[in-house]
């Protein structure tokens, strides 16, 4: 028997959700005419060189990653406020993905120390609008293009509680440092309590031999901030034996 329209309409149907951003949906959806391709990897392209452009002359940064959605009112709001902070007394700009949240207070932290405070914002129909405390940042079209910027210039990453995004961003760095295509920079997950159903899931990869034994000393968990820059001041800052370096001089022929 054939249901009525509007009953079918409610099986069919997916769940109406915020649609995607329009340069990743279409640049994900399969192949397109060879023009229009050409098109896609010139936006990408557009996408570098604004964010080369606009973090060449950071200095060694230090990426915080964490969920947008936590209000200055929470706990977690605090500790991040705290992490920039601290950062910037090492001697770190503090990049964030540039939105509210984890990433403000982390901003507003590096801010407060009268250190740099970056962002890298990416196009989103929710939360993402950067924050009021970022000296420089750049809104970029992809997010593909957003994780090479977030990754490109940091010496270390620390990772506050977060959702899928934050997920996806703590999963690509530590790929990259396993598989080698990054130096093995301090990765420091802050929030014992939060991430302890992450960290099973991950051992239970150490011991089905999906990961190596050693993969799990690639990051770092701890509640205390000195805790954490303590790590990274030994495995950043003596390991690859940063120093203060002279700030490059920008130059008039590339309206710098």
């Amino acid at each position: 028997m054939t249901p009525p329209t509007d009953s079918f309409d409610k099986v069919v149907r997916p769940r109406a959700r915020s649609a995607p951003t329009e340069p990743d949906r279409i640049l994900l959806e399969g192949p397109h005419a060879r023009l229009k391709e050409l098109w896609l990897v010139l936006g990408a392209l557009r996408d570098f060189i604004r964010g080369f452009r606009t973090f060449h002359f950071l200095g060694p940064c230090v990426t915080v990653f964490g969920s947008a959605r936590f209000g200055e009112t929470h706990e977690y709001y605090a500790l991040a406020r705290r992490v920039g902070g601290a950062l910037v007394e090492l001697g770190f700009t503090v990049m964030t993905g540039g939105g509210p949240g984890i990433m403000e207070a982390a901003n507003r932290g590096a801010r407060e120390a009268r250190g740099r405070t970056v962002g890298c914002n990416v196009q989103l129909p929710f939360e993402q609008t950067p924050n009021p405390y970022l000296d420089r940042w750049v809104t970029l079209r992809y997010f593909f293009t957003r994780k090479v910027m977030l990754l490109k210039y940091s010496y270390a990453f620390i990772v506050m509680p977060g959702g899928l995004g934050t997920m996806d961003e703590m999963f690509e760095a530590l790929t990259l440092i396993q598989t080698g295509k990054v130096r093995e920079f301090p990765v420091v997950l802050m929030g014992r309590e939060y991430w302890a159903p992450a960290l099973a899931m991950i051992e239970r990869m150490a011991e089905t031999s999906t990961i190596s034994p050693e993969d799990l000393d690639l990051f770092f968990v701890t509640d205390d901030v000195d805790e954490a820059m303590s790590h990274i001041h030994e495995h950043a800052i003596v390991r690859f034996g940063l120093r203060p370096k002279p700030i490059p001089r920008r130059s008039w022929l590339l309206w710098e």
